[in-house]
């Protein structure tokens, strides 16, 4: 059968493929080979530079030839590795080898051997591993988490008014504004943004068990620390693990998966929520003309694109979990479990922007209805209860939390009337009769928090 996104295994790559394709840049196997070729060029850039005996005469004139290998790589190249692969049967030797190529190709074979020089494959999979992650972070996933978050903030605002009956325990409870009520989650959203700003992308570069022993034995005189760690902090841009077995710590990495957990749990409950506020016509949604929304029953329009993200996260949690749990823990000097584990980053990644899309799209379906709102404050005055019962603490009142659950404790319905012939029969002042007369559902809401 033909690879198409009809035939994949993966919804990732098959139904959702439109939402996610921009993270092939990042996280397929010819992003993984292309960033690898990246950081096997420039650390034989910056071995020029230093330089050793053996590649001063490597004319620094030829830099940008040599980058052009990784800038302008392509699907047929990542296919040329492939085939050397088959031959080596390891691909981090096929991109040196395919590196070798080109530069035999371009005149430069008295330099080749330094390709790859003094290296184990961690090396190279341990740089280009975050920084794939770096720049997917920045320039895919934080912008859109970004613009959801702002498309929160537009809400929150836009909806600041309206008064809303709010539900703890599913019960009504003490009034709210709904636009607050958003705002909740833009002041949770930022909260972690910040956190995940102060974990660094970190990478392993040392040589077989992290001594770069190699590199010592055979230029003992070189500064190879200081080499180590200004090649990984300036000219690749993460931070430098100092430190380490034959592998990354991954410590790092996990505190991400871990932050973006947080942020996926957050997203969550605003699709449980929103979700909710459909169920109870707090909102309706716009209909698109032609769409379905049930097979069976024509009346429905269902809440289809927060039950998509709520899908999504989990999926994305369940993956985060795991590599956040599994990628720290290894096997002495290093075993190769991390391998294949560290190469399904790009899935969870996918199902969370899968699911920034659809929740997105799901807030800008979203009618406010308001006569539902009202209607379900102007059904429940016996949440003013709180209110009176405050008041009445504050004049000295005898057993006010006592006395106003007597009163609202009931099956009776609790409207203006009942609560207003109660407070005529308080024994306090008129100006307090006319203090508590005046607190009404939609105005018992609180400071203004935006």
């Amino acid at each position: 059968m033909e690879f198409s996104p009809l035939t994949t295994v993966s919804p990732v790559d098959g139904r959702y493929h439109g939402k996610t394709k921009v993270l092939s840049e990042y996280f397929s196997e010819y992003a993984l080979f292309r960033y690898r070729v990246r950081v096997e060029i420039e650390y034989f850039i910056a071995l020029c530079r230093i330089p050793l005996p053996g590649l001063e005469s490597f004319d620094p004139l030829y830099f940008d030839g040599l980058k052009t290998i990784y800038e302008n790589f392509t699907p047929e190249d990542a296919q040329a590795i492939k085939e050397i692969e088959k031959t080596t049967n390891h691909d981090v030797k096929a991109v040196e080898y395919f590196i070798k190529e080109k530069m035999e190709t371009a005149g430069w074979s008295e330099y080749k051997e330094f390709i790859h020089f003094g290296l184990t494959s961690q090396d190279i999979n341990n740089t280009a591993v975050p920084l794939s992650l770096k720049e997917a972070h920045n320039l895919v996933i934080f912008p859109a988490l970004d613009n959801l978050k702002k498309q929160l903030l537009q809400l929150a605002f836009q909806w600041k008014d309206i008064p809303m009956l709010a539900h703890t325990h599913g019960q009504p409870a003490s009034p709210t504004h709904l636009g607050k009520e958003i705002y909740v989650f833009v002041e949770r959203l930022e909260n972690q943004f910040d956190l995940l700003k102060n974990i660094p992308f970190s990478g392993k570069f040392g040589g077989a068990t992290g001594n770069m022993n190699a590199h010592v034995v055979t230029y003992p005189d070189t500064d190879w620390e200081t080499f180590a760690k200004e090649f990984l902090e300036k000219q690749i841009g993460i931070h430098r693990q100092k430190t380490t077995t034959q592998i990354e710590h991954y410590d790092y990495l996990a505190a991400y998966f871990d932050g973006l957990k947080r942020v996926d749990n957050i997203l969550m409950d605003i699709s449980r929520d929103m979700w909710m506020y459909i169920s109870m016509n707090y909102f309706r949604q716009k209909i698109k003309p032609g769409e379905v929304g049930s097979s069976a029953m024509p009346h429905k329009v269902n809440p289809i694109d927060f039950e998509n993200a709520e899908g999504n996260l989990g999926m994305a949690n369940a993956l985060f979990e795991h590599l956040a749990a599994k990628l720290p823990v290894s096997r002495l000097q290093r075993d190769l479990t991390d391998s294949t584990v560290i190469r399904n980053i790009g899935v969870p990644l996918a199902h969370l922007l899968i699911a920034i899309q659809s929740l997105g799209k799901g807030l800008g379906k979203l009618i406010l209805n308001e006569e539902k709102l009202k209607s379900d404050l102007e059904n429940n005055w016996a949440v003013v209860a709180e209110a009176i019962q405050n008041i009445l603490r504050r004049e000295h009142y005898p057993q006010p939390y006592e006395t106003l659950k007597t009163l609202t404790r009931t099956n009776k319905k609790m409207d203006e009337k009942a609560i207003h012939n109660f407070i005529d029969r308080l024994d306090v002042s008129e100006v307090v009769k006319k203090e508590l007369k005046a607190i009404r559902p939609e105005n018992y809401t609180g400071l203004e928090l935006i």
